[in-house]
């Protein structure tokens, strides 16, 4: 059984958050002031906050952002015995989220010359870097602009890092009325908030859903519809539980049919909701998940990028990924990864060019929804070396020259937009269907995989070793590998 793997950003701590913020008056008695701490306070399920703001207030912790959607409040406070005095009638739950920002797995990026970028040819779909994405074809994305680009009408939500504004092939795509910042919970809808600032994840992610036919470097598999930044990744490479509760709020109530969720919330891979200091998370986020699809949106999110067996979960020695590694033994399925694992959201796996499952892809009998494009470099070498062409190219940003690009990256996070924008495509050619109708959709127009036989291994020369991404596929039609199948853009819309 594989423990949890993952590659981790060199970020700065995220025992705290941000900077002082004025505290209001209240019934406890005065305290030495602690370090400035982030909360969420959960008011009872259906109930207002008005009791649970009393009492934040009388802990000496100040509201930052109201969610009275679904009864949740983003707080700071210096106070050191804030959750304890806080707890009473009008909050069911309290916790701190102090070292619990994620670290982005943010993955190399290999960028393309502008000579490479200046010598490319083309192809009919008049891009010049199209013949490079191997992807588009190999999930029929030419047949389907055959038949539609998508409408303007669909918009996805690009939960991340933020997409460059200015990017040539995305600064026509976006929905800047409807992007964001939730950095810190709270939302700041100038467009120098929502741009990238540390890193081009989110810009990479956009331009495979939805970068445009313009003429100018690749295409996206939607190019017809809109994307909104929706910025949930701070300066220092972390997701924090309130940030992802503001982005799934603010898609929900600003006209976003989808989301895509390249990320997992808590720096424990796997957020367990019998712990007591990671059920608020698990409450908090699954409140949100499903208000958003109350109101209509579709959640995807990719797998992760462990190689891990989602369905089995036993121990976790490579969590958590802000700090030092701790061990976690004897895990159950009360152990999930968010929001992959969360109820009504599409989980997504990664095939590299062959079409088999990439070494690194995390999997899981009944945990796998689909599958799509999201590469593996080191599939022609045995995991010798890697082979940039190999993975997924889209729009980049650099953000040391600050300078927009194209480039290469790989993983979970490559494949989940596939996905999105394949659901994307669906609902341009099939409008009204609800997020329940629509993932069933997506699911049965993909691709049937079967499991390959025996212990499935591709990458035996991997420097980590003959046997780290060993790997066990279960299932038939339907696997632990490839869910339903691989996604299909021309079957959505045929």
């Amino acid at each position: 059984m594989k423990n949890l793997r993952r590659k981790t950003l060199a970020a700065a701590s995220a025992a705290t958050l941000g900077v002082g913020l004025a505290l209001t008056g209240g019934l406890a008695p005065a305290a030495a002031a602690g370090p400035d701490t982030s909360y969420l306070v959960l008011a009872p399920q259906g109930a207002n906050t008005s009791k649970a703001a009393a009492r934040v207030a009388a802990a000496k912790g100040t509201v930052v952002a109201t969610y009275d959607q679904i009864g949740v409040l983003v707080v700071r406070s210096t106070n050191p015995d804030f959750a304890t005095q806080v707890a009473g009638a009008g909050v069911e739950s309290v916790a701190s989220t102090a070292g619990l920002g994620t670290a982005l797995d943010e993955g190399e990026t290999v960028e393309v010359s502008a000579a490479d970028v200046a010598g490319a040819t083309g192809d009919p779909t008049k891009e010049p870097l199209y013949g490079q994405q191997w992807d588009m074809n190999m999930i029929h994305v030419p047949q389907a602009h055959a038949v539609t680009t998508g409408s303007a009408n669909v918009v996805v939500g690009v939960l991340d890092s933020g997409i460059s504004s200015t990017h040539p092939d995305l600064a026509t795509q976006i929905a800047k009325d409807k992007s964001t910042s939730c950095i810190g919970g709270v939302t700041d809808t100038t467009e120098s908030a929502w741009n990238p600032t540390t890193s081009d994840h989110g810009t990479h992610v956009a331009g495979t859903i939805a970068a445009a036919v313009n003429g100018v470097g690749v295409t996206g598999i939607a190019p017809g519809v809109k994307v909104a930044a929706v910025k949930v990744v701070n300066d220092g490479g972390y997701i924090f539980p309130e940030a992802a509760v503001c982005g799934f709020l603010w898609a929900a109530d600003h006209g976003m049919q989808l989301t895509n969720n390249s990320y997992y919330i808590d720096p424990w891979e796997l957020n367990c909701k019998n712990d007591p200091r990671q059920r608020p998370v698990w409450q908090a986020v699954q409140r949100a998940i499903r208000y958003s699809q109350s109101k209509g949106v579709l959640n995807v999110a990719s797998a992760g990028n462990s190689n891990y067996d989602l369905a089995h979960k036993i121990t976790d020695t490579g969590s958590p990924n802000n700090g030092t590694p701790e061990n976690r033994e004897d895990l159950t399925n009360a152990c999930l990864d968010l929001p992959a694992e969360a109820p009504g959201v599409v989980t997504v796996g990664a095939v590299g060019p062959t079409g088999e499952k990439s070494y690194y892809s995390s999997y899981g009998q009944g945990v796998i929804d689909v599958t799509a494009p999201g590469g593996d470099s080191r599939i022609r070498t045995q995991g010798a070396s890697p082979t940039s062409a190999d993975q997924i190219l889209s729009t980049t940003f650099n953000t040391t020259t600050r300078t927009n690009g194209w480039g290469y990256k790989q993983g979970t996070s490559m494949s989940g937009p596939h996905a999105t924008g394949v659901a994307a495509l669906a609902l341009s050619a099939h409008p009204g269907m609800t997020p329940g109708e629509l993932a069933s959709f997506l699911e049965r127009t993909s691709v049937a995989q079967s499991c390959p036989a025996g212990v499935f291994n591709l990458v035996p020369l991997h420097p980590n070793g003959a046997h780290f991404y060993d790997a066990t596929c279960s299932g038939g039609a339907r696997n632990g590998f490839y869910g339903a199948g691989l996604v299909d853009a021309y079957n959505v819309v045929k």
